[in-house]
């Protein structure tokens, strides 16, 4: 890839748009634990092609003894960015665990930037089917990701009887 071939990414998004949806706000009001320690951020969202772009803020923490960010990191961070793209037409309450991954490590990856982009290539009832990149500022392509997700709708917590009792008392 030339660099004028390379992707061209904008900045992270400081707030979310009102337009995103809801696995995406549901992001900027509870960062999962796992996409802050990746240094995840979002640049730009599609819901009409369901696709993502993200930023990864990748840290020395990610690395291995050698330098290079550990391949479990890299296939964390490719994780990440195609369930947000799974997730993007989703309703609140419903999540799309990965029932299968398969990552393609193509070069080194290193601290600092790291770009993602995540689509959908195909969306039924019941699974879905991703695929999704990961890049050096430079254009260089670093892995490559297939995935399967299922959908599922959450169950509310319901009150146990004596915690309703003892709210109705006080």
């Amino acid at each position: 890839m030339t660099t004028s071939d390379a992707p061209q990414w904008g900045e992270p998004a400081g707030e979310p748009r009102a337009d995103w949806p809801p696995n995406i706000q549901a992001l900027y009001k509870r960062r999962a634990p796992a996409s802050e320690y990746l240094g995840l951020h979002i640049i730009d969202v599609s819901r009409e092609a369901l696709t993502v772009d993200v930023l990864f803020e990748a840290g020395e923490q990610l690395c291995n003894l050698w330098g290079g960010i550990q391949g479990g990191m890299v296939a964390a961070m490719l994780d990440d960015v195609m369930s947000l793209a799974v997730g993007l037409d989703l309703e609140w309450g419903q999540i799309s665990p990965t029932l299968e991954l398969k990552v393609s490590m193509l070069n080194a990856a290193r601290p600092g930037r790291i770009y993602g982009k995540g689509r959908v290539i195909k969306k039924g009832k019941s699974v879905g089917f991703v695929e999704g990149e990961l890049y050096a500022p430079d254009g260089t392509l670093l892995a490559t990701a297939s995935s399967t997700a299922t959908f599922v709708t959450l169950k509310r917590k319901e009150k146990k009887t004596g915690e309703t009792e003892k709210a109705s008392q006080a």
